[in-house]
């Protein structure tokens, strides 16, 4: 399954550290916070993806929300098709083969939208900041399943813990890059995040796994960081610094976590937003089904990101840019094959890569 050429002994090294949130979730001591902020702070500059644990994410809010997914995705297939935005609209359903993620890096090695997985995607609405001018299709009304009425409540309730995850992770990144407490703060008061639920399944019948057959291709996330809960199935692989694809599967009760664009423009890549992929979780010649959610934790549409000053010597800075720009690019590559001019770093180690 890794897909890796890469000698043995160097696919044992690969691992994902884990990573304890609770001194900054529960009132831990100064000494603990440390502790875990240097633990955090050596995972992003040496993986990019970290588990973690103690996030005070309930459990019956996970488990609200897994209902939740299996309530959207066995709907018919024409219902969900109902639940469709226009893809510069980051809401509603994506069905199977209309996304190819790897061309949201401006990689070209596709001419078909080929990514199986299907999605559903609910975000901030610009009603949730009164007061604020903000773009109509970037902070879009959620599309509600009226079919299904414990929906909303379920991925609202985990909606909001991931928020709040996200945010403690920021103070977490704030002290392990020796900044101001509040520093992430000033680019996320309004925020544009998105929940996107992931189904990696196919209708009932024959299939061909021939090499075409992706799950969702290769790329990096998008924003500052991504917070995920995935099944305990294979299928999740992250580029490691060797070279190599490595299988990634969360431990028991841990979120996963990892670094977006955004994070690495500001640390000029000293953290890294690690490349990762979805293969088809094939056991015994079928596809096993796979679920996750994906809460992306974006910025603010307005704010301008560049290089933190004390890191602008370790390598040539990344130019400014705005979130709106980054993200639309980003988009329109994955979901209309606009190439992407703002990702020559990260198209660079997809084309380096063992495959």
């Amino acid at each position: 399954m890794g897909g890796s050429s890469m000698p043995e002994n160097a696919m044992l090294e690969f691992a994902v550290p884990v990573v304890d949130l609770s001194p900054y979730v529960g009132g831990g001591s100064p000494e603990a916070r440390a502790d875990t902020a240097r633990r955090l702070d050596d995972a992003c500059r040496t993986v990019g993806f970290v588990q973690i644990v103690g996030h005070g994410v309930p459990d019956a809010v996970i488990e609200g929300l897994k209902g939740a997914i299996d309530a959207f995705f066995g709907l018919d297939l024409d219902v969900k098709k109902g639940f469709r935005a226009p893809p510069r609209i980051n809401r509603g359903y994506t069905p199977p083969r209309s996304e190819s993620l790897s061309l949201s890096l401006g990689v070209e090695a596709a001419d078909r939208m080929n990514d199986f997985f299907e999605a559903f995607n609910v975000g901030v609405p610009a009603s949730a900041y009164p007061g604020r001018d903000l773009p109509a299709d970037d902070y879009a009304p959620n599309l509600w399943p009226e079919e299904l009425p414990e929906f909303r409540e379920s991925v609202e309730a985990y909606f909001a813990e991931a928020a709040r995850v996200a945010r403690t992770l920021t103070t977490v990144f704030a002290d392990a890059l020796g900044l101001d407490p509040g520093y992430f703060a000033a680019f996320t008061g309004h925020s544009l995040d998105v929940l996107r639920m992931n189904n990696y399944a196919l209708p009932p019948g024959e299939v061909v796994l021939d090499g075409d057959l992706t799950g969702m291709g290769e790329h990096t996330d998008y924003g500052i960081v991504t917070v995920l809960w995935a099944d305990r199935e294979a299928g999740l692989q992250v580029l490691g610094q060797d070279g190599g694809w490595h299988d990634v599967m969360p431990a028991e009760g841990a979120l996963l976590v990892n670094l977006g664009d955004l994070m690495a423009r500001w640390t000029n890549d000293a953290w890294t937003s690690t490349l990762h992929r979805v293969k088809p979780p094939v056991v015994d010649g079928a596809i096993r089904r796979r679920r996750s959610a994906a809460y992306f934790h974006d910025g603010n549409i307005d704010a301008i990101v560049s290089t933190l000053p004390s890191l602008e010597g370790t390598g040539t800075p990344y130019p400014p840019i705005t979130v709106a720009d980054h993200i639309r690019a980003k988009l329109g590559g994955s979901r209309e094959g606009v190439s992407n001019p703002y990702a020559d770093r990260e198209a660079a180690r997809v084309r380096a890569a063992v495959t």
